[in-house]
């Protein structure tokens, strides 16, 4: 084995190739270092004298499905210009492992096709080995994103895990890359974010988050000059929690059995869009046989449709005027309900109009929290939540924080 070849296969410059040796399935390579290339590891300094050496085993890249070895032993130095007695640097990995840097290299090539267990079974290493050099790396790359370039971010919450368990994640719209992933929610979990932010210099144009007034109250406070646009995804869902509530006082306070049997199983066809109700299964009919004897439902039914074509208006002029008809209709409705949220709406005008100023919404979020979730979920759950959230960081640019 040449001593080009170490560096070739295995990343090692300025080594000699000793020997070679085979022990138990293994492959050991034995490797050495010129005496006249030692310096001191503090000033750098020729000026040295050798202190006995540390014999050290580092695991590197396989050959041939074999685990492969590189004994090398590790001179001490007495530096006669600082004074200190310490090891010399290993160039080929880092000291505290024992490993070579190229096998961390080969193990994160291998994580973006394969999961942790996986990678740990084809190389004969256990779990953690794996977990705690892709930890490291993701530590180093996603750990402080970006945040000058800031224009129009995403706020949302994702649970985790079993129980009330929560992160808050912030999401830069125009790169699709997760800035910022918080322990908790609510305008705690976000106060590190804020800091950071502020300190970037960037300038926040335009924020899409839900109507929760723990967001409003920490927008509003942390950046003032930026435009709150409220998700129509989430406005909608609302709705639609409500009229869920309006289907159950309806039902409870039915008399004919007739009519409550038709409200039965209802719940679904109110809140699915008309064009996804399955004509095999006879929703249509259903949903339209319910609205039918039941005036208040198909009031709120229909309101609902109308308040969807909100954001479908050609610019914000025609949005304005259709909001408002919305709300006075709404309100001469005679519908409790309806009162209720034409005043939320009413409330909200200003970040729901907004949408035709920058259009943009938490719907790309929602779709990185289904892919935290799927990640937890081939995972079957992660014990370490910072190498969760780090994982969760490298979402937009790689693959393979997809497998666990």
């Amino acid at each position: 084995m040449s001593t080009s070849l170490l560096y070739h296969g295995f990343g090692i410059v300025g080594y000699r190739y000793v020997r070679s040796r085979y022990e138990h399935g293994t492959i050991i390579f034995t490797i050495d270092q010129d005496p006249s290339t030692l310096t001191c590891p503090v000033c750098e300094r020729r000026e040295v004298i050798r202190k006995g050496k540390i014999p050290r085993r580092f695991m590197t890249v396989p050959i041939g499905g074999k685990s492969v070895f590189i004994d090398f032993a590790v001179q001490r130095i007495k530096c006669l210009i600082c004074g200190v007695v310490r090891q010399v640097k290993i160039r080929f990995a880092d000291e505290h492992k024992r490993f070579t840097k190229q096998f961390e290299r080969y193990v994160l090539g291998l994580c973006h096709k394969m999961t942790m267990l996986d990678v740990a079974g084809h190389l004969r290493v256990s779990w953690d080995v794996v977990k705690d050099i892709q930890k490291r790396y993701l530590k180093k790359k996603f750990s402080h994103p970006r945040l000058k370039d800031l224009k129009r971010i995403a706020i949302d919450e994702i649970t985790i895990g079993h129980g009330h368990s929560y992160l808050t994640v912030v999401l830069d719209l125009d790169s699709g890359a997760v800035v910022f992933v918080g322990d908790g929610k609510g305008t705690a979990a976000l106060e590190p974010f804020w800091k950071r932010l502020r300190y970037s210099g960037a300038v926040v144009k335009a924020v899409a988050i839900d109507m929760s007034p723990a967001y409003i109250s920490a927008v509003t406070s942390h950046l003032p000059q930026a435009q709150i646009v409220f998700d129509h995804f989430h406005v909608i869902k609302y709705f639609n929690d409500k009229l869920s509530d309006l289907r159950r006082d309806l039902y409870r306070e039915a008399t004919d059995l007739l009519e409550k049997n038709v409200l039965k199983g209802t719940r679904w066809l109110l809140l699915k869009n008309p064009e996804h109700l399955d004509p095999g299964r006879n929703e249509r009919e259903r949903l339209e046989e319910a609205l039918r004897i039941n005036k208040p439902l198909a009031t709120a039914y229909y309101m609902k449709e109308d308040l969807r074509l909100l954001w479908s208006q050609p610019d914000k002029k025609t949005a304005i005027a259709h909001l408002a008809d919305w709300i006075a209709r709404a309100e001469s409705a005679g519908i409790s309900m309806l009162k209720r949220f034409a005043k939320t709406l009413r409330a909200h005008r200003s970040g729901i109009l907004a949408y035709y100023d920058y259009r943009i919404s938490t719907g790309p979020l929602e779709g990185t929290n289904n892919k935290i979730k799927t990640m937890q979920r081939q995972a079957y759950g992660f014990r370490d939540k910072l190498f969760f959230m780090l994982k969760i960081y490298a979402l937009h640019s790689t693959r393979y924080a997809l497998v666990g």
